[in-house]
């Protein structure tokens, strides 16, 4: 039996958002194909609850005024999320911000989706499928859906040029 919610997560993604699948069930269903995967019925309702935390992140910023976000800024990270993204969790986040994948919202919705992680060791590939997560709620994902699975996939962030 698979435990870990995020590897519900990870099936969710790799199933219905990188695939493409047009299939679109409805919550009874997925739960029903999750345990017949092996999933524990507690990690896939914490998934769900994940997912809709995700969901609500952006339903709030549709509201938001469309004013363009600071183009740079510091981000300075509690004890809790530094404990939790760790160095190279903080460095990938930085350098993404910087090449212009993550914008400082999106950043903010990363660090808020893997604070939310049932999960007290997170390490760089954790970080990294929730920033594909993120990224694949945006309009523009189909444009770098390639690009951004293969920062998940590899172990360097490939060169933007």
């Amino acid at each position: 039996m698979k435990e870990d919610m995020l590897e519900v997560l990870i099936y969710l993604f790799e199933n219905y958002v990188i695939d493409g699948d047009n299939f679109e069930p409805d919550q009874e269903e997925l739960a029903e194909e999750l345990a017949g995967a092996g999933f524990a019925g507690e990690e896939i309702e914490k998934a769900f609850v994940w997912l809709e935390g995700l969901l609500d992140i952006f339903e709030q910023d549709a509201h938001l005024p469309a004013e363009p976000y600071a183009t740079s800024s510091m981000r300075f990270y509690t004890s809790e999320e530094a404990n939790r993204l760790k160095i190279a969790g903080q460095s990938l986040l930085t350098r993404l911000v910087d090449a212009g994948v993550l914008d400082q919202w999106s950043r903010e919705t990363v660090i808020d989706r893997v604070m939310a992680l049932d999960s007290f060791d997170v390490d760089l590939d954790h970080i990294k499928w929730v920033v594909l997560m993120v990224l694949s709620n945006q309009p523009n994902f189909a444009e770098i859906a390639d690009w951004a699975e293969g920062v998940v996939s590899d172990e360097l962030i490939p060169v933007i040029h």
